[in-house]
């Protein structure tokens, strides 16, 4: 290794102090965020591994020193226009309570301070330990329902194509031995997080060409996804050839996860054939004439990122004190000549946690009834809010009632043609296979949706624009054989009542 001599050495020590202030400051404002953050890792074995990802980060970084001792830190103030995006970001995931959005928008907020203080030329140098802090954001529960689609496609086609005699109804399915089903747990996405993750630090460390880095991690992406559809056809196998003796159980997942390991250490042995020997680590030294002309303080700039650090908290507290106080009250919906409130007519009802207030009744006319449900939202907060991935119409673990079907279609309410979510609900300790029809809108300040994104997007500007937060989700249900004519006759005679009670709930 090249040396360079220790007097002739860059002095680190104003741009490290200053990098060590930033960050107390940002753990300060965004401590909640952060402490959420952890929480996660804790709990939730498909995150745990953001337990390790500041520290490998720090060692990635600990292992460059020797290469970086001649460079000299040069504080880079035009870093700061990346930075108010995301504290921006941050400020619209905390007004929808988006817990992903938040603790993303903070790594990016470590990120580019550091960089800022640092200087391009060395953020060059420590891209990638940067960028794989990003890995430690708690992200992919949306890829689920995705996930177990793929699951279930391939299980099927697989057990079709073996020659066994497979009826499906969504994400469950008979064969002659038993019943399966496809749940969170099966999704794959454990094993597509940390394949992902490992697989790319694998990449970084064995290669060092760009090309044999990108088709490594993009090799680690696809075999997770690929060995979780075996693993799940595997799975039953097992079970069916062993009369469900085997596999049927919780031991299902440790198969899956010995199988996971076994193709993830074949996928690196193979890597491992391509590896590239590491380049040579040589202090870089830059000019004493650049070192000198660029040499400058680091404390303008730690100013100005202090500053807009602490801008997207501060407004947010603002927003905060317009919120309407005190409890929400949700009218009942009278009946008119048509439609007469009758008592419910099945036990179920749609779990959404937490709302700020509840009405849940029935409507007859003549042989037909329909179901309303309503859950409105107002102040919402990481505890309690209109959508997220818990909030849903029957949770996986129901032992009663599951969804067999969902999709889009287009129904009258508030005197237009609005598109709706709609999905198809069976109660399992039926003999008779009863089902329902399931209509779904969100409402948020007096506009429908029924796109969870779009949602959230309303909830955030509304309370830019310091209009509230005042949100509801709205599902009507009725008997399959009749839901085609009750529903929509429903949503014609009642829908203009319901809108104008949560517009009337809206304004208290």
């Amino acid at each position: 290794m090249n040396q360079v001599e220790h007097s002739q050495l860059p002095d680190w020590k104003p741009a490290l102090t200053a990098i060590t202030l930033i960050l107390g400051w940002i753990a300060y404002w965004y401590a909640g965020n952060l402490g959420a953050m952890a929480q996660i890792w804790w709990r939730s074995d498909t995150y745990a591994h953001g337990l390790v990802v500041p520290p490998i980060a720090l060692w990635l970084i600990w292992r460059e020193r020797h290469r970086l001792a001649g460079f000299q830190t040069q504080p880079t103030p035009w870093f700061v226009l990346p930075l108010c995006a995301f504290v921006f970001l941050w400020l619209l995931g905390e007004l929808t309570a988006v817990n992903a959005l938040t603790q993303f928008a903070v790594i990016g907020i470590i990120v580019l301070t550091a960089m800022s203080l640092l200087g391009l030329s060395i953020s060059k140098e420590l891209a990638f330990p940067l960028l794989f802090l990003f890995f430690s954001v708690p992200v992919g529960d949306f890829l689920l329902p995705v996930l177990m689609e793929w699951t279930a496609d391939f299980t099927v086609l697989a057990l079709r194509l073996t020659g066994i005699p497979v009826f499906r109804e969504g994400q469950n399915f008979v064969i002659p031995s038993g019943n399966w089903s496809v749940v969170e747990a099966c999704s794959g996405i454990r094993y597509l997080i940390a394949s992902l993750t490992v697989g790319t630090l694998y990449a970084y460390l064995t290669y060092t060409s760009l090309r044999r880095r990108l088709v490594f991690i993009v090799v680690a992406l696809l075999v997770p996804i690929v060995a979780n559809w075996l693993r799940a056809y595997i799975i039953v196998m097992l079970g069916h050839l062993s009369g469900n003796k085997i596999a049927a159980g919780a031991d299902h997942l440790i198969y899956g996860w010995v199988f996971f390991g076994i193709v993830i250490a074949i996928m690196f042995a193979i890597g491992m054939r391509w590896a590239e020997p590491p380049q040579p680590q040589q202090a870089v030294r830059q000019p004493l004439e650049g070192i000198a002309a660029h040499t400058a303080t680091p404390w303008a700039t730690t100013l100005v990122l202090a500053l807009i650090i602490a801008a997207g908290p501060l407004y947010e507290s603002h927003l905060q004190q317009g919120k309407l106080e005190g409890s929400v009250e949700l009218a009942s919906i009278p009946g008119n000549e048509d439609w007469q409130a009758t008592a419910l007519p099945i036990d179920w009802q749609a779990k959404f946690a937490n709302p700020s207030a509840e009405l849940h009744s029935a409507y007859r006319q003549g042989e037909e009834w329909v179901g309303l449900y309503i859950a409105y939202y107002r102040n919402q907060d990481h505890d309690r809010k209109l959508v997220t991935s818990t909030n849903v119409l029957v949770p996986s673990s129901d032992p009663v009632w599951q969804i067999v079907s969902s999709s889009s279609s287009s129904a009258p309410i508030g005197g237009t043609q609005r598109e709706v979510r709609e999905a198809e609900l069976l109660n399992k300790q039926s003999n008779l296979g009863e089902r329902y029809v399931v209509w779904q809108w969100y409402w948020v300040n007096g506009q429908l949706t029924t796109s969870d994104i779009k949602a959230k997007w309303l909830t955030a500007w509304s309370r830019l624009a310091n209009r509230g937060d005042d949100s509801a989700v709205l599902v009507l249900y009725a008997p399959k054989p009749a839901a085609s004519s009750a529903l929509p006759a429903f949503s014609t005679g009642m829908g203009q009542a319901v809108l104008d009670t949560l517009a009337k709930t809206a304004k208290q």
